[in-house]
This record gives structure tokens, C-alpha cells and sequence, in this order.
């Protein structure tokens, strides 16, 4: 995958923190601002493919950043926006922002139209994104996981959890980390229902299901 670099620009630390851990898991190279203002100065020199904006920041705003922005550089922008009336999203892609994501949004969502912009913006051709760990290959486009050949039948939750522990491959990851990334950061849920999913997983997977080791007192990682 080409090395792209996203600026993300909003006035929340959290958020920020949150929207840079799920990129740089898949590769990107990220840039943080606080405002618009901010970010306009970063523009020369970090060269960003992509914008991800807030829309309500102190000093300068995201369509004010949007507006200002495109005089200098043509480079495409999402707007994140805890504001879903019809008025600001048309107002959004009025001012050139190629996307309008409303808040709170799950990881997979910014995920898929971050790399939707980037291929229209830069004619990237779609690979088929494919991972195998041992007798387990994950189609992603598909949304679909074969074990030693053979469908395996899975939730959305059952899924996300696998795939993440299939991209990191040895890592261990708490149960709270696995609820942020693919139940989202609004979730409800508690710890235990991840331990719930990863039974269940196992179960499915038959003897490979001893490839998802618990981590005594931390949490889980995929060993194949």
C-alpha cells in the first residue's frame, strides 16, 4: 500500500488520539493539529494526502479551514462532525469535502471511507485485502473467513475481534482495547463480553481455536 499521510485536525485530544491509533494500525502516517489555523501552517511541510477536519474547533473552524485550505493546496478532506443536520452536510461538501462522518462512528466506518477518498482522489486500484494466519485466511472485501479451506460462519463482532487479532498477529490486547476497536468508543459493553466472543470463537474454530491464547490478567493474542 502506497505510504499515505493524514492530518487530522481537531481540537479534541482524545479524539485525535483515538482516529491516529486506528490509522496507524493500517499504515498511514499521521499529523496532528489543534484548529484550522494550526493545520494551515503544517500544510507545506508534512504535504498530506488526506485532511480528516472537525467541524466545531475554537480560532478556526473546519469549513472556515475547508474554504482557506483550498487555496493553496487540492487535497481531498472528511469532515467529522458530531452535527448530522442535512444543512451541515451539505454546507460540508459545498465547500469541497469529499466526505461527511457524524459522530461517534465505529473504526471499520472511518476506515472504509478513508481509504474510499484516497482511491478516488488518487486512482488507486483496489487490492483484495487478504490476511492468512496459519489454516485461517480473512477475506475483508468479502467479510468472510475460511478455515482449512472451509466457510466459517462468524458474527460482525466475532469477526471484527479475529481480524484484529489476525493483522497483529502475536500481540496481546486487552479486553478494553478489543471493545474500542470494534464495538467503538461509545460502547456499553463490559469486559466480559469479550471473553463471551472469544469462547465462542474458539468453539467455532474447532482445534484451531487454541490459536487465541489468553494473556493471564491482560487479555488475548493470535498465535499461528
Amino acid at each position: 500500500m502506497k505510504r499515505y499521510t493524514i492530518m487530522i485536525i481537531d481540537d479534541e485530544a482524545q479524539m485525535r488520539k483515538l482516529i491516529r491509533t486506528f490509522l496507524e494500525k493500517e499504515g498511514y502516517t499521521v499529523v496532528e493539529a489543534t484548529d484550522g489555523a494550526h493545520a494551515l501552517s503544517l500544510v507545506e511541510k508534512f504535504s498530506p494526502h488526506l485532511f480528516i477536519v472537525d467541524v466545531m474547533m475554537p480560532y478556526m473552524d473546519g469549513f472556515t479551514f475547508a474554504s482557506e485550505v483550498k487555496n493553496i493546496a487540492d487535497i481531498p478532506l472528511i469532515f467529522l462532525s458530531a452535527k448530522g443536520e442535512e444543512w451541515d452536510k451539505i454546507q460540508g461538501l459545498k465547500l469541497g469535502g469529499d466526505d461527511y462522518i457524524v459522530k461517534p462512528f465505529l473504526p471499520g466506518e472511518l476506515l472504509a471511507r478513508v481509504e474510499s477518498v484516497l482511491r478516488r482522489s488518487y486512482n488507486d486500484k483496489p487490492t483484495t485485502d487478504t490476511l492468512k494466519v496459519g489454516p485461517i485466511v480473512i477475506d475483508n472485501d468479502a467479510h468472510t473467513v475460511t478455515l482449512n479451506g472451509e466457510p466459517l460462519s462468524l458474527t460482525l463482532k466475532e469477526f471484527g475481534v479475529l481480524n484484529i487479532l489476525a493483522k497483529n498477529k502475536g500481540r496481546v490486547y486487552s479486553r478494553e482495547q478489543l471493545l474500542h476497536l470494534v464495538w467503538g468508543e461509545d460502547h456499553q459493553s463490559s469486559e466480559r463480553t469479550v471473553d463471551t466472543h472469544i469462547k465462542t470463537l474458539r468453539l467455532k474454530m474447532g482445534s484451531a481455536g487454541s490459536m487465541i491464547e489468553t494473556v493471564w490478567g491482560i487479555g488475548y493474542k493470535l498465535e499461528g
